[in-house]
This record gives C-alpha cells, sequence and structure tokens, in this order.
C-alpha cells in the first residue's frame, strides 16, 4: 500500500480521465497536450490520484520497451491500483469485472508482492534491499484498461498519465517459499483453454524484486512511499 495525498484540483487531463473513468465513457483522443516526460506524466497521474475517491491498495509496474526507454530514459512505469478495484479469485469460479466500452482492456498475468514492512522513505533501493521488505509473493492477472483505445500507442508517458493503464487485479494464490523460486517462475494465460501467452518472472529485466526497488525509488522522488500490505 502507500500513503495518498492531496494534490491540487487537477489538471484539464486527469480531470478528464477521471470523469471518463467514473461515468465509463470512452475518450476518443488524448484530452490535451501530451506528456513529453515521465516527470510530466507523473505529475497528471498525482493529480488524478488526489481526484480519485478511493485508497491506493498497491501499484503496477509496466515494461517500458525499446526505443521508448531509451528516450524517455526508464524501463519501467507505474500507476496506482484502488482498493475498490482489487478482487480474489476463487478456485474454479470465474471472477467478473467491467471495462468501458469503446476504451482498452486487457488482462495480464502478474507476480503480486506484498510486503510485511513498511519502507523507509529514502533513494537508493535495490533488488538486495527491497527483498527484505516482502512478506508475501501472490500470482494474479492486472485488469490493464482505460478511457483512451489508443493509451498504449503513444509512448509511456501517454500511457503512465492515466493510472499507468490499470483498472484493478486480481489476487490469486499464494506463491510458497518463493525467495527460492521467483526468479525462475514462468506463467500461462489461456482464454478458453486456448494459450494466448507465456511469460514468466524473467520476463522483464532483472526480475520483480529489481521492478519493486524501482518503484520504491519512484515513489521516494514523488514524495509518496509503500506501506506493509
Amino acid at each position: 500500500m502507500s500513503h495518498a495525498h492531496d494534490n491540487s484540483s487537477g489538471s484539464p487531463i486527469a480531470r478528464a480521465f477521471t470523469h471518463a473513468r467514473r461515468t465509463a465513457t470512452a475518450v476518443t483522443a488524448y484530452p490535451g497536450v501530451q506528456p513529453d516526460s515521465l516527470d510530466v506524466a507523473y505529475a497528471v497521474q498525482d493529480e488524478a490520484i488526489a481526484l480519485w475517491p478511493d485508497r491506493i491498495a498497491g501499484w503496477k509496474l509496466g515494461r517500458v520497451n525499446a526505443p521508448w526507454d531509451e528516450r524517455f530514459g526508464a524501463g519501467r512505469l507505474a500507476g496506482p491500483i484502488f482498493a475498490k478495484t482489487v478482487r480474489t479469485a476463487v478456485e474454479g469460479q470465474p471472477t467478473p469485472f467491467g471495462v468501458i466500452e469503446g476504451g482498452f482492456a486487457a488482462v495480464e498475468a502478474e507476480y503480486v508482492l506484498e510486503l510485511a514492512d513498511t519502507a523507509v522513505d529514502r533513494d537508493g533501493w535495490t533488488a538486495e534491499t527491497a527483498a527484505d521488505l516482502v512478506g508475501r509473493v501472490f500470482v494474479g492477472v492486472e485488469i490493464a484498461g482505460s478511457p483512451f483505445a489508443e493509451i498504449n500507442g503513444h509512448g509511456p508517458a501517454v500511457t503512465a498519465s492515466d493510472f499507468g493503464n490499470n483498472a484493478g487485479l486480481i489476487l490469486g494464490a499464494e506463491i510458497s517459499d518463493w525467495r527460492n523460486r521467483l526468479s525462475g517462475l514462468t506463467c500461462t494465460t489461456a482464454i478458453d483453454g486456448e494459450i494466448v501467452g507465456t511469460g514468466g518472472a524473467a520476463s522483464i529485466p532483472n526480475g520483480p524484486l529489481d521492478s519493486l526497488a524501482f518503484l520504491l525509488n519512484l515513489l521516494h522522488r514523488r514524495g509518496r512511499r509503500l506501506e506493509a500490505g
């Protein structure tokens, strides 16, 4: 979890995206000047967080692929996951979730790290130091979603500006002995029995713990921190 804090009344972009999400209305064009850096994008994201009537339960991390990673100076981007959008899967039963007609929607297999300890508010986190904060690891499914159907078509700053293209999380089973197994874990996504994607903890460079370190450092720069839970 992390602190959400009051920011401002919100930029036109933040107001447009939060209104579209609340009313489940598609956005046909980006509602303003597209951010030209991730710093600008996260400023919009922070304004939208301040407008959103829910607490942050966690954060999603997404990979920034070439050539965008070099242009924007980051290999990952982050977005908030709000408490009311977290669902717990029940084995053998479907987990329903809503999407915005005319917007963007997708599902992505994930590894979910739950912190046992609140992070010290500092910079310089590494995968090794971040690992000490983790209490449990779960399998999960990110519900990727945005009112803007082209959210992923204009680079990572546009994606980050609308909650990182996140619309929720389905929390699955806990992974036992994760400290010894995490780096070698793989996963498969299937729809109606047909495999549509495969991957694993090694799909993102340096793995999930490096992603956690990235998030800790990013949130420190944004005046936020991760809490236990």
